[in-house]
Order: structure tokens, then C-alpha cells, then sequence
């Protein structure tokens, strides 16, 4: 098969790109951080409306697009690339990463002692909002955010054969010709940019973590020296794994990084109290079904408390900032599946994922605070977030065994969101990439040695929370693509699927001869 060819332009302007706004929001930090958290507080409580009805709007439109007739429609010829369950799981693990790992834990805690809606903190009621609002936040409208540009791009790479996976394609249908020019290009590197902060995000949170658990179970202070040593090792798996490519590599991780998943939350809901996690869930489930759409469009303007600004809308605009990777990559894994397969796997599969880890660490944790088994709010508020899950595994039996088994899962989970956006980066930059075909090798290995040089760079200088916020800063052109997006979308369903013409009506009784003369 004719190898891929490289967008030079788009190739060397998003490492100029990336690399002197790097610099620059680095070499500026003391003014910049402060001036980029007003820029967020301000999308975040200026924009707090748009985003919401964004979200459930989204939800609405898949749900229509799934069960009308456009859901038949098939991406590609031929029976699906990859089973369902590696399907599932690349998807996932592309989506979550180790974010899951850490909020599942820590986020019902931050309920617990900051809940919403005027509640008395760490009360009966606050305890019962702390998973549900964990639910509420990693299931269906974080997953609607992440399913509709897939849906987008699915659509323009296998229904219209445009052979790139480029957002700047997909939005075609709206912009024309200009998608092609100088505004295509720019879109495309923004879209670069929003994934190298997501990416920071996910090892700003996951890199302490693991470094916190790997120091304790070797008895050593956490350093920057160890978290190097980490970001290096999680370099070597990624890289390996994207230089194999879908099938030999990113497939393989993904499945065995869903395996170590079940396989640790079976055992924490075994060993820990596991009536109580499951009857903690159910109440919850229960709560978060019962108040969706309240939860959905929460912005308390009268008491004011910043609660749904704070977590609900800056969810929804940092998975906004990542949606385009994730639709880059699962469009491209979903050859031989059905819009309706598309939309209701992408749906259900992350949905169950995330409700799974908050049912059993979130339920384990805020039963360890609850039963004053350990007080994991003071230890979250003094030590941090990496800390309290150190002390939430060492809760369990066999912490021996867990903790070093919690290391080797959360490396895998990091490595597996990374091969992914390893192989994104290198296909936006790639000219052309017609289906079965896999950006250069050494393609990706070159954005593979460049999100470890500059994760290394990042933490040394202490410059990862800028460069993270600056991504979810892109949240708002992000949100006019995803008009954008539907624009396109909807245009071409008309032009390749027209609607049928109307039936005429049946007739159920004979027409009345008419007698003619005169």
C-alpha cells in the first residue's frame, strides 16, 4: 500500500505552534496563569448556559440520529475492522484515561465537603449527592460531547470518502471551500493544541498518582526525579504500542487495560463493603436518573455558589477541548458499524465504564469517611489528591499486592491514551490517510519523542497547569465547530439520503362510478 504523506505545512507549523506557545506561556507564568484562570472563570460563568444546552442538545440529536432511519447507515464496506469488545475498548481507554482512575476516587470527597445546591457540607444529604454527581459528570453528556464529532467525521471519512482525518474536513460541509485554505489549516492546529493540553491534563493528574504509589511502596519521598522516571516509562509502552500500529499495538493495550480495570474494581467491590457499595450505587443511579435534567441545566443564579460553574461547566468545556481527538480516532476504528452501533457503543460502552469505577471507589472511598474509618477530606484538603488514594489502597486487604498491581494498571491506562493520540497527531498531520491505511511509523514516532520531551520540559519547570488550561481556554472555538459540525452534517444527510417521496393514501372504500349522458 502507497504510504501516507505528510502535511509539511500543517506537520512544522503545529510544533512552531506548540513549542513557542509552550515557551512563551512558561517563560510568562506568573502573569499568565493568574490572567488564563480569569479567561476560564470567565467562559466557565459567562458561558455556563451555552454549554449546558449544548451538552443535552447534543444528547437529543444522537438519540434522533440513532432510531431514525440515517442510523442504517454503514461506515465503510465489509464486515467491522475490530471486534466488538476491542472496539469498545479502545474507545474507552482513549476517553478516560487515568482521569477516571483518580476522579472516581477523589471527586465524591470534594462533593462530600462542597456539595450542591445550598446543602449543609458533609451532612446526610451531602453524602448522598457525592457519588451522584459523579455519575452525573462521566456519564451520557460527557460521552455525547466526545460521540457527535466522531459521528461527524465517521461520516466524512467513509460515507463521503474524503481520505483525511482532519476536523477541518469534516466541517467542510459548512465552510466550503475555505475548509481547504489557510482557515482549514488553522482549525487543524488548533485542534492539535487542545490535544496536547487534554493530554497534559491527563498526565497532570495521572504522573503525581502514580509517583505518590510507587514512592510509598518503595519507601521513597515523591520527586520530580521520580516523576520523570515515569513519563519516560510510560514513553517506551506508548511508543511501542503506536509503532505497532491499531491492530498489533493500540488494540492489544487497550484489551489488556480493560482486563487489569475489572479486574481491580471486582476486587475492591469483593473486599471492601460490598452491600454497601451496592446499595451506595443504587441510591445514587437512582438520584442522578431521577434530577438529570435538573443536574443538566443547574446554574444557580440566585445563591450564587459557582458549584455548577466550577465542575459541571468546566467538565463539559474540557471534554469539549478533547472531543475532536476522540473523534478523530474512533471515526477511524469504526469501519463496518452502523451510525446507530456508533452512537449507542460510544453512548453506553464509556457511560457503564465510568458509572462502574464511581460505583466501587466511589462508593469504597466515601465509605472509609463515613464509617471514620479514615478522614479522607482532611487528608485530601492537607495533602492532596495523589496522597488520599495512596491511603484509600492501602485501606484494602493484600495492599502488598494492590498497590503495586494499581501502578502497572494507571502506566497502562496513561500509555493507552497516549498510543491513541500518538497516531491522532500523526494522521492530522498526514495529507491523505485512506481507510486501512495507518500514518508513517516514524511519523509517530516523532510526536511520540515530542509529548515526552515536552512533558519532561513541563514538569521540571513547573509550567503543566498553564498549558492545561490554555487547552480548555480553546473550548470556546471548539463549541462553534460543534455547530459547525451539525451544519455539515445535516447538509450532507440531505444531499446523500434524500427523503423519501410521500405515499399516497390507501383508499378503503371505491369511487362512486359517475353515470355520464345527458
Amino acid at each position: 500500500m502507497k504510504k501516507a504523506n505528510v502535511d509539511r505545512f500543517i506537520f512544522w507549523a503545529a510544533i512552531i505552534v506548540i513549542l513557542a506557545a509552550t515557551a512563551l506561556l512558561v517563560i510568562f507564568q506568573k502573569s499568565a496563569e493568574p490572567y488564563l484562570d480569569r479567561v476560564m472563570t470567565g467562559i466557565t460563568h459567562n458561558m455556563d448556559w451555552a454549554f449546558q444546552f449544548l451538552t443535552i442538545g447534543l444528547f437529543i440529536v444522537l438519540l434522533w440520529l440513532a432510531f431514525s432511519r440515517y442510523g442504517n447507515i454503514k461506515l465503510g464496506e465489509g464486515k467491522p475492522e475490530f471486534s466488538t469488545f476491542s472496539w469498545g475498548t479502545m474507545l474507552f481507554t482513549a476517553g478516560m484515561g487515568t482521569s477516571i482512575m483518580y476522579w472516581s476516587m477523589a471527586e465524591p470527597l470534594f462533593y462530600f465537603t462542597g456539595p450542591p445546591f445550598g446543602i449543609e457540607p458533609g451532612s446526610q444529604e451531602a453524602a448522598e449527592w457525592a457519588v451522584t454527581y459523579g455519575l452525573f459528570h462521566w456519564g451520557i453528556s460527557a460521552w455525547s460531547l466526545y460521540a457527535f464529532p466522531t459521528v461527524v467525521i465517521a461520516y466524512m471519512y467513509f460515507i463521503r470518502k474524503r481520505p483525511t482525518l482532519k476536523l477541518s474536513a469534516a466541517l467542510s460541509g459548512a465552510l466550503g471551500k475555505y475548509s481547504e485554505g489557510w482557515i482549514g489549516k488553522v482549525i487543524d492546529i488548533l485542534v492539535i493544541w487542545s490535544l496536547v493540553g487534554g493530554l497534559g491534563t491527563s498526565l497532570g493528574l495521572g504522573v503525581p498518582m502514580v509517583s505518590a504509589v510507587v514512592a510509598d511502596v518503595i519507601g521513597i519521598q515523591p520527586s520530580l526525579m521520580l516523576d520523570a522516571i515515569i513519563v519516560i516509562l510510560i514513553t517506551v509502552i506508548y511508543s511501542a504500542s503506536a509503532y505497532l500500529g491499531l491492530h498489533k499495538g493500540i488494540r492489544k493495550l487497550s484489551d489488556l487495560n480493560i482486563y487489569l480495570a475489572l479486574a481491580l474494581a471486582v476486587f475492591v467491590l469483593l473486599a471492601g463493603p460490598t452491600l454497601f457499595i451496592l446499595t451506595y450505587f443504587s441510591n445514587s443511579f437512582g438520584m442522578m436518573l431521577q434530577n438529570f435534567l435538573m443536574m443538566s441545566f443547574y446554574t444557580d443564579p440566585i445563591a450564587e455558589s459557582g458549584f455548577p460553574q466550577d465542575w459541571t461547566v468546566f467538565y463539559w468545556a474540557w471534554f469539549a477541548a478533547t472531543a475532536p481527538f476522540m473523534g478523530l480516532f474512533v471515526a477511524r476504528i469504526s469501519k463496518g458499524r452502523t451510525l446507530r452501533q456508533l452512537i449507542m457503543h460510544m453512548l453506553l460502552w464509556g457511560s457503564v465504564g465510568g458509572w462502574l469505577y464511581f460505583m466501587v471507589f466511589g462508593g469504597y472511598s466515601m465509605s472509609l469517611e463515613l464509617g471514620g474509618v479514615l478522614t479522607l477530606t482532611d487528608i485530601l484538603a492537607d495533602d492532596g489528591g495523589p496522597a488520599a488514594v495512596v491511603a484509600i489502597l492501602k485501606s484494602l486487604p493484600l495492599s502488598v499486592i494492590v498497590l503495586p498491581f494499581f501502578i502497572v494498571l494507571a502506566v497502562i491506562f496513561l500509555s493507552t491514551s497516549m498510543d491513541s493520540a500518538t497516531y491522532v497527531l500523526a494522521a492530522i498531520a498526514t495529507r491523505e490517510l485512506k481507510a486501512g491505511q495507518d500514518p508513517a511509523r516514524w511519523h509517530r514516532m516523532i510526536w511520540g519523542g515530542m509529548l515526552a520531551v515536552l512533558t519532561l520540559g513541563l514538569l521540571f519547570v513547573g509550567g503543566l497547569r498553564v498549558v492545561q488550561t490554555s487547552a480548555v481556554v480553546v473550548s470556546i472555538p471548539i463549541f462553534l465547530f460543534y455547530l459547525l459540525l451539525a451544519v455539515s452534517l445535516f447538509r450532507w444527510l440531505k444531499q446523500d439520503f434524500p427523503a423519501p417521496p410521500l405515499r399516497e393514501p390507501k383508499r378503503f372504500m371505491k369511487e362512486p362510478k359517475i353515470k355520464g349522458g345527458d
